[in-house]
Parts: C-alpha cells; sequence; structure tokens
C-alpha cells in the first residue's frame, strides 16, 4: 500500500511528510539527498511499523526556517515534532546525516524513544581517521563513492541526468553545506555526551564505506552505553539502498529484541 504524503506545520515549519503502515511507530530521518520518494525500504519497513518519514526543515518539499542554523536545531525540531504527533515507544532511525540529527536528539532526551538505529551517522570526528568530502566531490564521484556495487552508482547517474527537477538537489545540497561544512561533518561536542543515550542503539555500517569508514561505528558503539555495531559486507554507505533487505531484516530483529 503506497504511503499518504500531506504537508504539516511544526515550529512555524511547514513540513512534507510521507506516513505509512500499522505498528509501533517508526521515525526515519533521511540524509543529505533528500526525502524524496516512498522507497523499497520504507515500504518494506510499513510491514512491521507505523513508519514516518518527515522532509528535513531545508529540504525537498519543506520549507526552509530562519530558525534553523546547525543540526541541534533539527534534533529539537523532531523532539517537538514526536511530541506534536503524540508518538510514544518510538523506533528512531537515521541514516548519515539522519543518524548524526538522531544521535543529537537522543543525548537532549529518550524520554519517547523505543530504541535508536544509527546507520552509517555523521556527527562526531576520530582523531586520525580519515572522512570522504561530499563537498568536494562531484556528482559522479560522489555516486560512485556512496555505492560498493557500481551498477546502483551507474543507475543513480543516470537518474540524475534524466531529473527534470534540478532545484530540489540544490536545495538540499545548500541546507546540507550550511549544517554541515564547518565542522565538516560533525559536532566537536557530541561525542562527550554520547553517554546520555539509555534506550537500545544499533549501529549499522557498510564495510566498504568510502564517506565514513566503519571504524566510525565502532567509536560511536564505545561510546553508547547500550549499543552494538554491526557491520553489513559488500556495502557502501546506502546499505539502506545497496542492502535493502539486510539492513531492514536487522532493524525488526533488533526492535523485536527491546520489545516492540
Amino acid at each position: 500500500m503506497p504511503a499518504k504524503e500531506s504537508f504539516e506545520t511544526f515550529d512555524g515549519c511547514k513540513t512534507r511528510v510521507m506516513r505509512g503502515g500499522s505498528g509501533p511507530p517508526l521515525l526515519f530521518l533521511h540524509g543529505a539527498a533528500g526525502a524524496g520518494i516512498w522507497l523499497p525500504f520504507m515500504e518494506q519497513l510499513s510491514r512491521r511499523f507505523d513508519v514516518i518519514v518527515p522532509e528535513h526543515p531545508g529540504f525537498g518539499g519543506s520549507e526552509t526556517p530562519d530558525w534553523l542554523d546547525n543540526v541541534g536545531d533539527l534534533a529539537y525540531f523532531y523532539l517537538d515534532v514526536i511530541e506534536q504527533l503524540r508518538l510514544d515507544g518510538v523506533h528512531l532511525v537515521g541514516t548519515s546525516l539522519g543518524g548524526w540529527i538522531a544521535a543529537e536528539l537522543a543525548v537532549r532526551s529518550c524520554a519517547r524513544l523505543k530504541s535508536l538505529v544509527l546507520s552509517a551517522p555523521a556527527g562526531i570526528h576520530v582523531k586520525g581517521l580519515r572522512k570522504g568530502d561530499v563537498f568536494m566531490w562531484s556528482p559522479e564521484e560522489t555516486a560512485r563513492r556512496l555505492y560498493h556495487d557500481q551498477t546502483l552508482a551507474e543507475a543513480a547517474l543516470q537518474r540524475t541526468t534524466l531529473e527534470a527537477d534540478q532545484v530540489t538537489p540544490m536545495k538540499n545540497r545548500l541546507t546540507m553545506a550550511k549544517l554541515a561544512w564547518q565542522p565538516r561533518l560533525h559536532n566537536p561536542h557530541l561525542r562527550k555526551w554520547l553517554h546520555r543515550i539509555c534506550v537500545p542503539a544499533l549501529i549499522l555500517w557498510g564495510d566498504k564505506d568510502q564517506l565514513l569508514p566503519p571504524q566510525y561505528g565502532a567509536a560511536f558503539a564505545q561510546a553508547i552505553p547500550a549499543a552494538r555495531l554491526e557491520v553489513i559486507a559488500d556495502c557502501g554507505h546506502l546499505p539502506q539502498i545497496e542492502r535493502a533487505d539486510m539492513w531492514v531484516a536487522k532493524i525488526v530483529a533488533f526492535a523485536e529484541e527491546v520489545g516492540s
């Protein structure tokens, strides 16, 4: 069943929201490319959860509010979203930029969370461990480096060439730069507060991630008290696309383990 799309206003920001499925609430926070369509992994998750996919302020169909300055603002925004939607026992899932937002949210409050899944999140820096730089990569290099399977990279490049809408990707890139240009892809203060996350946490990472190497996953898992790291073989930065069946299965099994 296709998801329903609506526009809701949170904190004065008109926000595009996709929602589908039934079961415990699962709030999915997307990465830097936005949340343009209801993707196959969202459909798979909706067979088990009430999946809620807002498009971040500043991205895609959502407005860009005056108050948006940093990732911490989005963390507080999503705490307000959870409250306004009257969600409780939330399975919070974030990938890449969305994982960073999810981590920032969880260090502020886990009161309404049941579990936390961080999929290759940005947000921290490990001294001596080099990250990729999406701000310096060309669109072609970005696609090739985000995927381990180059057939998927080719398909992504072909879609980009055919897309008529070039305004949305530009909007997304501008907001991403505002949030993560400096310091590059991290908050220098986040890592020291990850110990405040007090719900079970699952860290998922592709073993061939060229943007954020899987050693970053180990750093997250070490800093979050009730966390474990699972590395997905032969996979780049986007396991929700590249290894969707396995990625979804791990999230479902984790939710059952913590008592969804």
